[in-house]
């Protein structure tokens, strides 16, 4: 792949209507994810958690948007829990330790920012 910064990937057809939410079904004990689309400024993918899962405390290089499509998750970003419901968003800044759990099955479009960050301002 070169360098072009209009170069995208993306594994959804371009110019039409998609239901967002319907391209990742829930699977029983597992998180699935699927890429929506990819270039140089960032990346869009699509979660579903089944209830009790999680992804772990870590942190990104990058801002990073989580906006919430179906159920309520509990994201806890820099020690706080936070638990937004289908509809809403949180900016997670970029090297803010968060960790992602699901009491309930929830749904979730992650965008990454890789643009400039806070700590490049």
């Amino acid at each position: 792949m070169n360098s072009n910064a209009s170069e995208h990937v993306s594994s959804v057809p371009h110019s039409e209507s998609v239901d967002l939410a319907a391209l990742a079904d829930y699977a029983p004990g597992s998180v699935v994810s699927r890429a929506i689309a990819s270039n140089q400024a960032g990346s869009i993918t699509l979660f579903a958690f089944d209830a009790g899962q999680e992804l772990s405390e870590h942190s990104a290089p990058y801002d990073a948007v989580v906006q919430v499509l179906d159920g309520q998750p509990e994201l806890i970003v820099g020690g706080r829990s936070i638990r937004p419901s289908a509809g809403q968003i949180v900016v997670m800044p970029a090297g803010v330790p968060h960790a992602v759990r699901a009491h309930q099955r929830f749904k979730m479009l992650l965008t990454m920012l890789r643009g400039a960050t806070n700590a490049d301002k």
